[in-house]
């Protein structure tokens, strides 16, 4: 039997957790309130750059099938007004993007995705100098006052443990150190999944795209609600 005593404390817990979800949905409906505001404002959408390699560009996939283009698809979707823009090139490692930086990302976009790296591991560049590529493409663009969300890469373990322990944390650490958001791992759910994966086993398939977006989706919305934030 329950006593009056564990009833009343009982009622206590489920008021104080409705209480939590309560204000736990009350935040993400300010969040993309907050957005979806900043997306129409003055009818023009946000501008966000998608900016890196051939995971960004669309590989061997037909045209709209890339990542840009169904990213672009899946926000409007999502009711935002947003303008994906694919500044992805398909061989580039970090030092070609920063020699592109400054004409290939616009200067009124407000918020780029940085996917950059793979290229480096596979050709087993030196993780040092992907490091200081990064570091330098991620600082000119919030010196714009443009919001970056780094997407990671993991290196090919076949590289060796100190290849792998040097490259694996650039992302997470140049993002902290610039104040950015982090998504760890760009090809996450997708990469050495065969279903996924083109032939080559390195570029997703369609099918493998649309896994991509939604697993970094929620980020790309973190990156949005700080578009709306910094807006006056």
């Amino acid at each position: 039997m329950t006593s009056s005593r564990d009833r009343h404390s009982c009622d206590l817990d489920r008021r104080t957790l409705l209480t939590r979800i309560s204000a736990g949905a009350a935040a993400i409906i300010a969040g993309s309130a907050a957005i979806s505001g900043v997306a129409t404002a003055q009818g023009k959408p946000i501008r966000l750059v998608a900016f890196g390699d051939s995971l960004t560009a669309g590989y061997g996939l037909p045209k709209g099938k890339g990542f840009a283009p169904r990213l672009d698809a899946a926000l409007r979707n999502a009711g935002l007004h947003v303008e994906v823009i694919d500044a992805g090139v398909s061989g580039d490692t970090t030092d070609m993007g920063l020699a592109r930086l400054d004409w290939s990302v616009p200067a009124d976009a407000q918020a780029v995705i940085v996917e950059l790296g793979a290229n480096d591991a596979l050709r087993g560049l030196p993780p040092e100098a992907a490091r200081r590529n990064l570091d330098e493409i991620v600082a000119r663009l919030t010196a714009r006052g443009q919001k970056v969300l780094v997407a990671g890469m993991l290196a090919p373990r076949n590289l060796g443990p100190a290849y792998v322990a040097a490259f694996d944390p650039i992302f997470a650490e140049v993002a902290q150190a610039h104040g950015a958001l982090l998504h760890p791992f760009f090809l996450d759910g997708v990469a050495l999944d065969a279903r996924l994966v083109l032939p080559d086993g390195l570029h997703p398939t369609a099918e493998g795209v649309e896994v991509i977006v939604a697993r970094i989706l929620p980020k790309v919305r973190e990156l949005l609600a700080r578009v709306a934030e910094a807006r006056p």
